[in-house]
């Protein structure tokens, strides 16, 4: 018995029940109940109640044993065709929704812009507005041919072959949003490329694919640049071969990946960005390279971003130092700590091992900061080269486990013994250092030699400025030099920041000027 006013192709379709989506499983009679019913499989399992048994008998079947239900077909919407969907979104005329404005791809658009004819409307939002299918052939291309932003976010497609029936009239369309869906996949995906030949950037979050399936979609996007795949079944990666050769950018978040098969990517030739955040990785090794080498893989990787992870050894850091063109690097959650246990030394030491970042953590490495670092990475690990070999040979053990610290030797100089004692916090507080105050545009007043707390901030120099001088301190501008590099003035640019901070060391000299 079949309900005439249903669609003849039921099984495999996409329907919304309520906020929530599934896909047709089974449609017919369930004895001992009277009426045609709608078996159906829910995308969030936690909706449902059985795996498509009722009373013994097994009517579909289910990935999840709780992720089916029956349901009356008039619980069910079937969705509506790209155009229903288009003019239901944006036939509008009230004068709140006219002066909004949209920020798209980082394009800020007033609603009129994109309202007021359909034919050169660039934007089309259709999340979760159960787009089921493109509608007559042709009417697309006809009616909204200069979409070059769309969101299917949450739809009611079927397959690939329902979503390239759309792109196909869409020529100008280079971003195309298409998370939460449940798409099955293309019979030849070669047949498509054509009709996704302007896309540039694809969104493919919470959609249940491996990245086999990927690999196998992807022949369709050739000229595919950015590709989000968050909160997938991404596990295992394979290489792709011919194909995703254009891809810059690659957002990998949240997928359980087995951290053995990363190198698997490695050779994507234009690969940019890559975001690992949330994957469980705590190790990558480049076996191609030795300690203070280049890799050949990730050839053109500038920014990496491994937020949230197992990542606990700083060797972890000695291999992304192999990384050829690396320059911005997110390691923030991890639990790479240091020996005094303090984040700041964390981040100095990432700084120190990784010369040419130019941002940490999302935030930019001043040139003074990076100095800083690189010293106090001298300091910390000064004693321990020493013991190695010291200025002569240092063991290899040592050498791969600071690869970078001759190149810092060769920069700074040879740590000297007083800097290589490890002072408590306790001592820091009361070490004095020995500074001059210079003037330098104001020829007749003589140095000043005072002995201050390396734990002083900044403030407090200014404030004893400010005593000494009778200039206020908002007005004083504070630099130093340094006995290893004469001639080389830093600046003291931050008030709370103590002279440690700077690196400033015994016998330094600190310059005043006020406006």
């Amino acid at each position: 018995m079949f309900n005439p006013e249903l669609p003849a192709d039921l099984l495999g379709r996409r329907v919304a029940i309520g906020v929530e989506r599934a896909t047709v499983r089974f449609a017919g009679l369930v004895p001992p109940t009277t009426g045609f019913w709608l078996g159906v499989e829910w995308d969030d399992p936690k909706r449902g109640k059985h795996d498509g048994t009722h009373e013994g008998v097994q009517y579909f079947t289910c990935r999840h044993p709780t992720g089916g239900s029956f349901v009356r077909p008039e619980k069910a919407s079937f969705g509506v065709d790209f155009l229903t969907a288009v003019r239901r979104g944006y036939e509008f005329d009230t004068e709140e929704e006219l002066s909004q404005e949209v920020i798209i791809s980082s394009k800020k658009l007033k609603w009129s812009d994109v309202q007021c004819r359909f034919e050169k409307l660039p934007v089309a939002m259709l999340k979760y507005c159960e787009v089921n299918g493109p509608g007559e052939p042709g009417e697309i291309r006809n009616t909204t041919p200069n979409i070059e932003f769309l969101n299917l976010d949450g739809s009611l497609l079927t397959s690939w072959e329902d979503v390239a029936a759309i792109t196909k009239q869409l020529d100008q369309l280079h971003e195309l949003h298409l998370s939460e869906n449940r798409l099955r996949l293309p019979f030849d995906p070669s047949a498509h490329c054509l009709d996704f030949s302007s896309l540039k950037t694809l969104i493919l979050n919470r959609c249940e694919l491996t990245w086999k399936q990927i690999l196998e979609c992807a022949p369709m996007w050739p000229q595919l640049e950015h590709l989000s795949v968050e909160y997938n079944q991404i596990a295992e990666l394979q290489r792709p071969e011919g194909v995703l050769q254009t891809l810059v950018h690659l957002n990998l978040y949240g997928n359980p990946l087995v951290q053995d098969s990363l190198l698997s990517i490695s050779a994507l030739p234009r690969l940019d960005c890559l975001n690992l955040t949330a994957t469980g990785i705590s190790a990558i090794q480049f076996e191609d390279a030795p300690p203070g080498r280049h890799t050949s893989m990730f050839p053109a990787l500038t920014h990496l971003i491994v937020d949230q992870n197992n990542i606990t050894e700083w060797s972890v850091v000695n291999e992304l130092s192999k990384l050829p063109s690396l320059k911005k690097l997110s390691c923030r959650g991890n639990r790479l700590v240091s020996s005094d246990g303090n984040p700041a030394t964390a981040n100095q030491m990432l700084i120190a091992k990784l010369g040419k970042l130019v941002t940490l953590n999302g935030c930019g490495i001043k040139s003074l900061e990076r100095r800083g670092a690189e010293l106090d990475y001298i300091k910390m690990f000064g004693e321990e080269w020493l013991k190695a070999g010291g200025p002569g040979h240092p063991s290899t053990h040592f050498t791969n486990q600071h690869p970078r610290y001759q190149e810092l030797i060769n920069k700074y100089g040879a740590p000297e013994e007083g800097e290589l004692k490890k002072p408590g916090p306790s001592v820091l507080k009361n070490q004095l250092l020995k500074i001059t105050f210079t003037f330098p545009d104001d020829s007749s007043r003589k140095p000043i030699e005072k002995r201050l707390p390396a734990s002083m901030v900044v403030q407090k120099v200014k404030g004893l400025l400010y005593r000494l001088l009778k200039v206020p301190p908002s007005d004083l501008r504070l630099t130093y030099t340094s006995t290893k590099m004469v001639g080389t003035e830093f600046e003291l640019s931050n008030d709370l920041k103590m002279l440690q901070f700077y690196s400033i060391e015994d016998g330094d000299q600190i310059l005043v000027r006020w406006s």
